[in-house]
């Protein structure tokens, strides 16, 4: 028997288990660019005038090309700009958790201690593991493929747009091989994986923010930092305009790299175990831990770490901007100048990277808050409910955490960028207290995001976790940043909370949309509470 003994009986057993949930991912991704391609392509065919001036705004704003790259003036090139950064994020989570779901997952959950007991070699799970994610890859890449040709795009282009994704995707199916044996929680892999991912996209973001701008303002030349990112490989290969395979093999060959370092890691170490250690817990209890919200702040203050280094790294980056902003001219003032509502271009800029920074918080707010489903699904809740903490106390427990770490992120994107605009511009004490400002307003948008999925918890507990996440993509898809680009309804952009929220610092902050949010996230939030009182706990099996 050799390590790769029942790799291919594994691999038609994790297919089996995730059959319905990898396809979910491809369907849902797939139709997602099909449905936005279709309606650039709509705008553009009845405003051809527009799609150059359009191209060239997110080709001269550094702002913007955090988003991704735009290589000439076409509707499948544009589009790819406002979709691929946020498919590709979403192709590599797909194999990460493909990845650790039939890797470290297994080993935490006694199952893959049983698959050893029969003619298993060690390397199979891992193998198996990796050959289904890249199998899913690989039909993500077919099906954006296909997406994008449906709607009238150039087949070449549409191929190589869908592959740019899917390569990202292969690339953390090497990450996550390598974290699931670094680490000795499913947890700790996902958390080390999607800390690669920041760094990944914090690389990228700034590599296209520093790139050159060609003549025609059409193009952008990325610096070197974008070859760090498998995301900035994918944005190499320029769909629609270059149509580069070769950075694919790129992917590969680290993948590939990845891959075997992860079975050396494999024979390093014992089953159950990670690489590193698990650290020895203090001999004597902190008293905050006497307490919900002491507990919820130790199980969650390494993430919240990992958060605030990243904001805080992106306020630098973009507080360093605001020299360039100041000397833009032509297509991309105008962007600002209707975002901001008036001619205040660095009070736009500064608007828009507080709308952007207050999404991204609370994405961090939702994905601690469905912690209140896993503590009841996983059966941790029933124990600690037997003592004397009550349901409402451990719901606020999370509340408050969430209120103190988003307001704690927001205000150090804040001083960061506070701190770097300042001395780009001078007059860093009256910048901060302008950002300041505009960093706290964000609050009532994040805070009515996460009561409602506080309620979608407490209500829909089986579906929560999916529909939470759906809930979150659609308020950033219709909202300030992407709604009108979309040509999206005015009413249904309305609907997500960031739209509600005023573009200060360009404009003075008016306080009745903002007291509106915060009666919206209170109602809900009770809405939420209430529910969790009068319905029984769904506990596991």
């Amino acid at each position: 028997m050799t390590g790769f003994t029942g790799t291919l009986r594994l691999v038609r057993l994790a297919l089996r288990r995730d059959r319905i949930v990898l396809l979910a991912w491809i369907l849902g991704m797939a139709g997602f660019l099909a449905a936005t391609t279709a309606l650039f392509d709509d705008n553009y065919t009845t405003h051809p005038e527009l799609l150059g001036p359009d191209t060239q705004i997110v080709v001269e704003n550094p702002g913007m090309r955090v988003l991704g790259l735009v290589t000439g003036a076409s509707v499948g090139a544009y589009t790819l700009h406002r979709d691929a950064l946020t498919l590709a994020v979403l192709a590599a989570m797909m194999s990460v958790l493909a990845v650790v779901r039939h890797t470290r997952q297994a080993e935490e959950l006694g199952r893959q201690e049983m698959l050893a007991a029969g003619v298993v070699g060690r390397y199979a799970s891992l193998t198996a593991a990796v050959i289904v994610a890249l199998a899913a890859d690989t039909g993500l890449a077919v099906m954006l493929g296909l997406a994008m040709a449906v709607t009238g795009q150039a087949l070449a282009g549409s191929l190589v747009g869908g592959a740019s994704i899917a390569l990202v995707g292969v690339a953390f199916t090497g990450v996550a091989a390598v974290t699931s044996q670094l680490a000795s929680t499913a947890r700790g892999a996902i958390g080390f994986a999607g800390a690669t991912l920041g760094v990944s996209f914090m690389f990228v973001a700034l590599g296209n923010m520093l790139g050159t701008v060609d003549s025609a303002a059409l193009r952008v030349s990325s610096a070197w930092p974008a070859w760090l990112s498998p995301i900035g490989w994918g944005q190499q290969m320029r769909p629609f305009a270059d149509n580069l395979w070769w950075p694919v093999a790129l992917g590969g060959i680290v993948t590939a790299m990845l891959f075997g370092l992860a079975l050396v890691l494999i024979d390093r170490r014992d089953v159950g175990r990670g690489i590193w250690p698990e650290r020895r817990g203090a001999a004597h209890a902190s008293p905050a831990l006497l307490s919900p919200t002491g507990l919820v702040w130790r199980l969650q203050r390494g993430v919240l770490l990992g958060w605030a280094i990243g904001m805080v790294g992106f306020g630098l980056i973009f507080g360093a901007l605001s020299d360039r902003i100041q000397g833009l001219e032509g297509a991309a003032t105008e962007w600002y100048e209707t975002f901001g509502g008036d001619a205040d271009l660095l009070g736009a800029y500064w608007a828009s990277m507080m709308q952007i920074a207050g999404m991204a918080v609370a994405i961090y707010v939702v994905s601690l808050l469905l912690r209140l489903r896993h503590d009841e699904a996983q059966g941790t809740l029933e124990p600690l409910l037997g003592t004397a903490v009550s349901r409402l106390r451990w719901l606020g427990a999370y509340a408050a955490n969430a209120l103190v770490g988003a307001t704690s992120l927001m205000l150090l994107y804040a001083a960061a960028m506070s701190l770097a605009g300042g001395q780009a511009l001078g007059g860093t004490a009256s910048l901060l207290g302008d950002l300041v400002g505009a960093a706290l307003v964000q609050l009532p948008a994040i805070g009515v995001l996460g009561a409602a999925v506080v309620t979608v918890v407490m209500v829909l507990p089986r579906w929560s976790v999916g529909l939470s996440w759906l809930l979150v993509v659609f308020c950033v898809f219709v909202g300030p940043m992407f709604g009108p680009s979309l040509g999206l309804p005015s009413w249904l952009s309305d609907l997500s909370p960031f739209s509600r929220v005023p573009n200060a610092p360009a404009v003075a902050i008016s306080y009745g949309p903002v007291l509106g949010l915060v009666v919206t996230s209170v109602v809900l939030g009770l809405a939420g509470a209430l529910a969790l009182r009068r319905r029984d706990l769904s506990l596991p099996a």
